[in-house]
């Protein structure tokens, strides 16, 4: 008997639901991509309550905190400030738990109503105060691993699991070893995953590289778990 696929009108010869192969694969696979939009959306709305309430765009003039970047010079011996990102405690409290120790106790910031952040710029500085009022922010490789460090070093998960997506998604054969130990050094699981398999796939070519010597002479446990994963792909194909 003749059959027809109710999605694409093409004829099949299973008997499945009235559904052809192909449609019932792209089907799953939209499904799928929608169950991952929903828990991400999920788990934006998590991050963004908040026990106060408090004007969900970026602080103005009322806010009662000021965030300032620092960089040091070594030549100079001395240090210099970014501009002002202001913030209201509130919202700092409700996304850092690091934060939240530093305002709620009798450490310095929370008298001075000032917080010294190191080694960011004004523009990092920003965006990360941006993201902690809206949830999002535009990215680019360098911004990415930026606030993925901010992110970690006052354990806004929401902004590295953020972070990480993107940088997971711009793996690559130029990028992978400088990933690979990014990732390791900032404790990414899904990017160490994404970049070690990219490396594996290309390890002819990129341990000739430069960068992947150094990291030998760096870090060698880094590089014996390259080639023990390595060696577990090969058993497991020829297992296969």
């Amino acid at each position: 008997m003749r059959m027809w696929c109710q999605s694409c009108r093409e004829e099949y010869k299973e008997k499945d639901a009235g559904t052809c192969k192909e449609c019932y694969e792209e089907a799953s696979e939209t499904e799928e991509e929608l169950k991952r939009e929903i828990e991400d959306l999920k788990a934006k709305v998590s991050f963004l309550r908040l026990c106060p309430p408090v004007d969900p765009h970026l602080p103005n003039t009322n806010a009662d905190l000021l965030l300032y970047g620092v960089s040091e010079s070594h030549e100079e011996a001395k240090s210099t400030l970014t501009p002002a990102v202001p913030a209201h405690r509130a919202v700092l409290i409700s996304r850092s738990p690091v934060f939240k120790a530093m305002l709620e106790t009798e450490m310095e910031e929370n008298k001075s109503g000032m917080i010294k952040i190191y080694d960011v710029s004004y523009e990092v500085l920003r965006s990360f105060v941006k993201y902690l009022y809206t949830a999002e922010v535009l990215l680019d490789e360098q911004m990415a691993c930026d606030l993925l460090i901010l992110a970690e070093k006052y354990q806004v998960k929401h902004l590295k699991s953020f972070c990480e997506k993107f940088m997971t998604s711009k793996v690559n054969n130029e990028n992978a070893i400088a990933s690979y130990a990014f990732a390791h050094q900032h404790h990414a699981k899904q990017l160490i995953e994404a970049a070690l398999s990219s490396i594996i796939e290309n390890i002819s070519t990129l341990t000739e590289r430069e960068e992947f010597k150094e990291l030998l002479e760096r870090d060698p446990r880094l590089v014996v778990e390259i080639y023990e994963a390595y060696l577990t792909r090969q058993v497991n194909t020829a297992e296969k």
